[in-house]
């Protein structure tokens, strides 16, 4: 069992940065792989970017995300970050970070994730 307790949603403006945490806690999550997805209202949710808690292996579906999305971690602290930079309007989302063990074409699938977080809102007004 894992519990996941997301911080750090807001408002910003266009072109500003921001830093989303999930801070983790349960058995053995050095064996999960992290992942952040987001969600506009009425869609599916989406897969941004995924890491396993003992890799540095980055999964992502579009170049665009890997360039102003960077997803990190903090031992210690049990704790992934999502950096976002160069804000645009259409970031505007619900935020999630989820674990699972995952591999394959399943790392960005959001069923198939078990554990997530509660979602942090994160608005760039146009």
């Amino acid at each position: 069992q894992v519990t996941l307790v997301e911080s750090g949603g807001g408002l910003v403006q266009t072109g500003g940065s921001l830093r989303i945490s999930c801070a983790a806690s349960g058995r053995e999550i050095d064996t999960y792989l992290m992942a952040w997805f987001r969600q506009a209202p009425g869609k599916e949710r989406e897969f941004v970017q995924g890491m396993r808690w003992t890799e540095d292996t980055l999964f992502y579906r579009e170049s665009s995300v890997k360039d102003r999305f960077t997803i990190s971690r903090n031992f210690a602290e049990n704790t992934v970050y999502l950096q976002i930079d160069s804000l645009k309007p259409e970031d505007t989302d619900v935020y999630y970070c989820a674990w699972g063990r995952v591999f394959g074409m399943h790392i960005y699938t959001g069923a198939k994730y078990p554990y997530w977080g509660q979602g942090t809102q994160v608005t760039v007004p146009s």
